[in-house]
C-alpha cells in the first residue's frame, strides 16, 4: 500500500465530503498518522480523538474510533483477546481463513507484524458526531472485513 497515496485519499475524502455536506473539515483539524508493520502505538495525544483503520495486505480489516476518553481502545484494546468482545484479535481469532495463521498464542505479535494503521488525529473541540462522521467515511469507502 503506498503511504502517501493513502494519507491523501483520507484526506481529500474528508475535505470533499465535509465541505459537501455543508460543515468543512480542513486538513487543520487532523492529521493522517501512519503506523507501518512492525509498529507499537503511541498514546492518543491529549485533546484528541481518533477514527483508526488496520490494514493486512491492502484490505481494511478494522475501522474504530476512539474519543480523548478511550485511549486504550486507540492504543491497546484491538492487539488482545481479551480487551473487549469487539478487538480486531477477537475478530481474527474467530475468523475460519485465519486460523491457521492466528491463534490465541500470537494474535497480539501478528497484529502489530502483519498490519499498517492510517489513522486520523482530531481536535477534539470538534466533538462526537465529527467524530462519527470521519468514521463512517472511512467505514463506506474501505469496507472493513470486520465490524461490530
Amino acid at each position: 500500500m503506498n503511504v502517501a497515496n493513502t494519507k491523501k485519499e483520507i484526506a481529500d475524502l474528508i475535505v470533499h465530503e465535509s465541505k459537501r455536506v455543508g460543515s468543512p473539515i480542513t486538513t487543520k483539524d487532523f492529521e493522517i498518522f501512519h503506523q507501518p508493520l512492525n509498529h507499537f502505538s503511541p498514546a492518543l495525544p491529549e485533546g484528541k480523538m481518533a477514527v483508526y483503520t488496520f490494514v493486512f495486505n491492502d484490505v481494511f480489516l478494522k475501522v474504530g474510533q476512539a474519543n480523548q476518553r478511550s485511549k486504550a481502545r486507540y492504543q491497546s484494546h484491538h492487539y488482545h483477546i481479551r480487551s473487549g468482545r469487539s478487538t480486531l484479535a477477537n475478530s481474527l481469532i474467530k475468523d475460519s481463513a485465519m486460523s491457521s495463521i492466528v491463534n490465541e498464542d500470537n494474535v497480539t505479535d501478528w497484529v502489530r507484524n502483519n498490519c499498517e494503521r492510517f489513522d486520523v488525529l482530531i481536535d477534539a473541540k470538534l466533538g462526537k458526531i465529527t467524530l462519527n462522521f470521519i468514521e463512517g467515511l472511512l467505514q463506506y469507502k474501505y469496507q472493513p472485513k470486520y465490524e461490530g
